[in-house]
């Protein structure tokens, strides 16, 4: 006598495999997009902290960014910041829900002696999640009439 499955048993085994992956599948995608968010977030609020002590260590904004802070050179390099040395100010990019990258922050420091920080269009779900983390202000860094 042969010991074996069944065709029907086999087949309510991948029936059952089928149900288990398609539950926990968009748990991971879940998972990696608050993953996305929390990094993003993370680098963005490094970024502030490095500009504050960069200027208030030199008492000067610099035009281009990625000199006062190397998070903001690091995203640069990966795409993810872009900066104009023009206006002084820089924008992170994130990732739309169908791979593209799209603008959702905002760091501007034209005034020099204010760091603005903007909610832009983004509408994805990695820049809503950043968004509801990084708040749109604008930070007196350089105090008004103190000489460095």
């Amino acid at each position: 006598m042969k010991k074996a499955f069944t065709m029907i048993e086999l087949i309510f085994v991948i029936v059952i495999l089928g149900i288990l992956a398609a539950v926990a599948i968009p748990k991971l995608m879940a998972t990696r997009t608050d993953a996305k968010i929390s990094k993003t977030a993370s680098n963005i609020q490094t970024a502030k902290n490095e500009i504050a002590a960069y200027v208030t260590a030199t008492g000067k904004f610099e035009n281009n960014g990625s000199k006062m802070s190397n998070v903001i050179k690091e995203m640069e390099n990966a795409g993810t910041a872009v900066i104009d040395t023009t206006n002084k100010a820089v924008t992170f990019k994130t990732e739309t829900n169908d791979g593209n990258l799209e603008d959702c922050i905002k760091f501007d420091w034209s005034s020099d002696t204010n760091l603005t920080i903007s909610h832009l269009t983004g509408s994805g779900d990695v820049c809503k999640g950043v968004q509801s983390l990084v708040k749109a202000t604008n930070i007196q860094i350089k105090g008004q009439g103190v000489r460095y």
